[in-house]
C-alpha cells in the first residue's frame, strides 16, 4: 500500500512550500516540549 501511495504521489508531485521560518518551527517545538515534559505528563 505504501509503495502504491508513493507511486501515485510521484505521478502528481508538487513542490512543498514552507510557510514558516526554521526559527518559528524550532520555537514551536521547544514550547511543545516544555508543555509535555512537565510534572503532569
Amino acid at each position: 500500500a505504501l509503495e502504491e501511495w508513493i507511486k501515485v504521489w510521484n505521478d502528481n508531485a508538487r513542490p512543498f512550500k514552507w510557510t514558516k521560518t526554521a526559527d518559528q518551527i524550532i520555537d514551536r517545538i521547544c514550547r511543545y516540549c516544555d508543555r509535555i515534559s512537565g510534572p503532569a505528563h
